[in-house]
């Protein structure tokens, strides 16, 4: 897990084959901004001789958050460190936390196989409305058909998947069965149960974990992370939890400024986000990001997890039962 309290951004330029040719990379460091520009300056000018020799790369390296920065360390405002696991914000402003050994997993009721669902559904309306033209021998009725697919696939889609979901008893009861499967054979797992406002967040405390262990793949898969989730857990190298509340559950209409809020900021665009910041934490206050419900399993809390568990009770308020959860 890397996640820098430094940044910065070098430009190298080069003429080439008539041609001229300007490379910009970006450089981190938790030392000092200038080891991140040394960093930047390195890594800038190595970009650019493999362009010149012949290689395709991007010119400028997109300056993207937590869940678009596959295999770069996370690029978030630092808030704090406890020991190994670092508190950041996020993009749209909601403090998380980032721990390189507590297995934390976030169980959506709307699970992500919703999105494979639309797109099967969407892709069998496309064919079936081709299809029909190609047989009628009418373009204008396969389009008209294929532009009312469009529109009816998420709906259907979603429907289907409800029916089913109610036909296994509710979203809530089919992810708690899931876990309890999962648990039933892994007898020496203790997980803790958070209630989120879209479903359930899981943390194994029997012993640390890292993301790119099998057991973790297995978790994930059995019970139904949001395949993102995981994704940018092995990429990042980091388990994650969001500890304060989403801003639009709260009632903060406006985005964070600049928008993205991807770190870092120019200096002359601090004074905006950090007005909206001091807004966006005082109505957070009043919240929980989570409410804990119970602890089931072998019991056993292993002592590099346990701080890791006060950490996120204290920070999340959820324990805290007159707190909404948004």
């Amino acid at each position: 897990m890397i996640v820098p309290d430094h940044w910065a951004e070098a430009r190298k330029q080069v003429r080439a084959a008539a041609r001229q040719i300007t490379v910009r990379r970006f450089g981190w460091s938790s030392v000092s901004a200038d080891d991140a520009l040394a960093m930047a300056e390195r890594r800038a000018q190595e970009a650019l001789a493999r362009i010149v020799a012949g290689e395709t790369l991007l010119r400028r390296e997109p300056k993207v958050p937590y869940n678009g920065a596959d295999g770069i360390p996370i690029r978030e405002e630092v808030l704090a460190r406890h020991g190994d696991e670092v508190i950041t914000r996020n993009a749209y402003g909601a403090r998380c936390l980032n721990s390189p050994a507590a297995l934390f997993a976030d169980v959506d009721f709307e699970n992500p196989s919703a999105r494979k669902l639309i797109l099967g559904t969407l892709a069998i309306l496309m064919v079936a409305s081709v299809s029909t033209g190609i047989y009628l021998g009418n373009g204008r009725v396969g389009l008209g058909l294929l532009v009312a697919s469009l529109f009816l696939c998420a709906p259907i889609a979603l429907a289907l998947r409800r029916l089913g979901v109610a036909a296994q008893g509710g979203a809530e009861p089919l992810a708690r069965r899931r876990l309890a499967k999962f648990m039933a054979a892994h007898a020496n797992w203790n997980v803790r149960v958070y209630r989120t406002p879209g479903g359930l967040r899981l943390l194994a405390t029997h012993r640390p974990y890292d993301p790119g262990e099998p057991e973790v793949d297995e978790f994930f898969r059995c019970v139904a992370v949001d395949p993102i989730y995981a994704r940018m857990c092995l990429h990042q190298q980091c388990f994650r939890a969001r500890l304060t509340a989403k801003p639009w559950r709260i009632g903060v209409a406006s985005h964070m400024r600049p928008r993205p809020g991807v770190w870092p900021v120019d200096p002359e665009r601090l004074a905006s986000r950090n007005s909206w910041i001091l807004d966006y934490e005082s109505r957070a206050s009043q919240f929980a990001s989570c409410r804990f419900v119970e602890s089931l399993g072998s019991g056993v809390i292993h002592p590099r997890i346990q701080p890791v568990i006060d950490l996120h009770d204290r920070e999340s308020r959820c324990n805290d039962t007159a707190a909404t959860i948004a």
